[in-house]
């Protein structure tokens, strides 16, 4: 073979395989928390005007309502991942979440959302036929939470 039909070919696959590591390292979606929620597993009650306080921060925020429909209280399926994972979470009542700049954005609950910056990344939408079953299996919670946040400081060096 021609030594410039090889460089060619060696060129083109090193090209290729850079733009494929670029592309999977761009579409990835998952952050990590801010330090302080990889602690014990508890919900952290706060209000809208707490959100403040925490602008700058990757977190979790559980909106709830007094009343559940769900077989399982979904808080409880939360819950089991926290504990698992040693992940804090905020919690806020629905009409208090009223009052923020998510809502509009995010109308229903129950709802987990994920913000980073004081910007919504992600959040389950109690509306949404697809993630019904997310409220009631903490492992189907486990697995949609994952496809956004690493669990401990130590998956982002995998």
């Amino acid at each position: 073979m021609n030594k410039k039909y090889i460089i060619v070919i060696i060129s083109i696959l090193l090209v290729l395989g850079i733009t494929i590591l670029l592309i999977i390292h761009f579409n990835n979606k998952r952050v990590y928390l801010s330090d302080k929620y990889y602690n014990e597993g508890n919900y952290i009650p706060i209000k809208s005007e707490d959100l403040d306080n925490i602008k700058n921060d990757t977190y979790l925020l559980f909106v709830y309502n007094d009343y559940c429909s769900f077989q399982i209280p979904c808080d409880q399926i939360f819950k089991e991942f926290m504990d698992k994972y040693k992940i804090d979470m905020y919690s806020m009542k629905y009409v208090d979440f009223k009052k923020t700049q998510f809502y509009g954005k995010i109308i229903y609950a129950p709802s987990v959302i994920l913000v980073k910056n004081n910007k919504i990344k992600a959040y389950l939408d109690a509306d949404a036929k697809e993630h019904l079953d997310i409220y009631q299996d903490s492992s189907k919670f486990e697995t949609w939470v994952k496809k956004y946040i690493y669990f401990t400081k130590l998956d982002t060096k995998k």
